[in-house]
């Protein structure tokens, strides 16, 4: 059973403030419409990750924060209705899933959220939201002036091993990313370990988008108003701690945000990543070019209807209603935007 829902969304204040996007020359389309805009969370919508029912596609479901001191976890079908949340969660900022965790010796799955004014990971079960940690797992050493804000998670697909990288508010010029190891207690929740700190950082704003590419075994990350930082995500190989790519640092109008990586066969594909001020998506080659795979030059850059999206997830499944896969990004009307990706690829041109 789904928790009980507590609304009291004050629908008036949508679409308050409207402003015009900065300039992105290389985003020459009409605004791409979503097929379905969500309704409201209260307070301050950030960022999102798809959950596919694997029984059911069409009861797959879209997991969104409320980043706010009395926020949660917000879950939406996908005709974008709220049809559950967590209890309140102090500051939720990012959230990211991963399929088939070990609990019990069961196949689980788990959203992870940052909950930023506690300094701590929060992990529920999907798809009835049942807490899975203790509330003991704190990051950074509990520092304050670190508070979590980006989360990615990481299957190895070598042992099964499952990671949480955690980004937050400030941190050092190098070791900016900390990267726990998530396991089973032995009492039904879930226990971490830190297994390293990694990850260069300009020193220019924060560092909160953090996206995984599981099956080719790469960290993105976004250092906004400064670039795209490449690593490893497997904190055991030999060069675990080279930094293999920068990218992005031209074209953007002021802040990185949202990565998603939409995968094709053969390791094609996409890193989409949020040029948040300028109302677009920039997007480059997940594979890199011929002999070069960490060569990332931007192929397309495609404008949304989303109003300074700062979180997106992207899936390659299809889905009732979107071909070619379902692609969210947050709107800071409190909303998030549902799009097939074939018309994110229709107007950007991609082969």
């Amino acid at each position: 059973m789904f928790p009980r829902l507590v609304l009291g969304l004050a629908l008036a204040s949508l679409g308050a403030c409207a402003r015009a996007p900065l300039p992105d020359a290389d985003a020459t389309n009409a605004a791409v419409k979503p097929r379905v805009v969500t309704q409201p969370v209260p307070h301050d919508s950030d960022d999102p990750a798809i959950w596919i029912n694997r029984a059911d596609p069409a009861k797959s479901l879209v997991i969104g924060t409320d980043k706010e001191t009395a926020g949660g976890l917000y879950v939406f079908d996908l005709a974008g209705r709220i049809v559950a949340q967590t209890p309140v969660l102090k500051r939720p900022n990012n959230v990211d899933i991963i399929t088939g965790f070990l609990l019990g010796g069961k196949p689980t799955d788990i959203a992870v959220t940052t909950e930023r004014e506690m300094q701590r990971l929060r992990i529920f079960r999907l798809p009835d939201l049942e807490p899975l940690d203790q509330g003991d797992l704190v990051v950074f050493d509990g520092d304050k002036t670190r508070a979590p804000m980006g989360i990615a998670l990481y299957c190895r697909p070598l042992d099964g091993a499952v990671y949480a990288i955690a980004g937050g508010k400030s941190g050092p010029a190098d070791g900016y990313l900390w990267q726990y190891r998530l396991e089973d207690d032995g009492s039904g929740k879930i226990k971490m370990t830190k297994v390293r700190a990694f990850g260069r950082y300009s020193g220019k704003k924060e560092i909160e988008a953090i996206a995984v590419d599981a099956e080719l075994g790469f960290i993105y990350y976004s250092d906004e108003q400064f670039g795209v930082h490449k690593y490893r995500a497997d904190p055991d190989a030999a060069d675990a701690a080279q930094e293999l790519a920068l990218f992005g640092t031209t074209g953007f109008a002021s802040d990185l945000e949202g990565i998603s990586i939409y995968p094709q066969p053969g390791g094609q594909g996409y890193v989409i990543v949020s040029n948040q001020q300028a109302d677009t998506f920039r997007i480059f080659p997940r594979n890199g070019t011929p002999g070069q795979p960490n060569n990332h030059p931007l192929l397309a850059s495609v404008r949304l209807s989303t109003l300074e999206s700062d979180g997106s997830d992207v899936s390659n499944h299809e889905l009732p209603g979107f071909p070619g896969g379902l692609f969210v990004a947050m709107s800071t009307d409190r909303t998030y935007h549902f799009y097939a990706w074939d018309d994110i690829a229709k107007a950007a041109k991609l082969k």
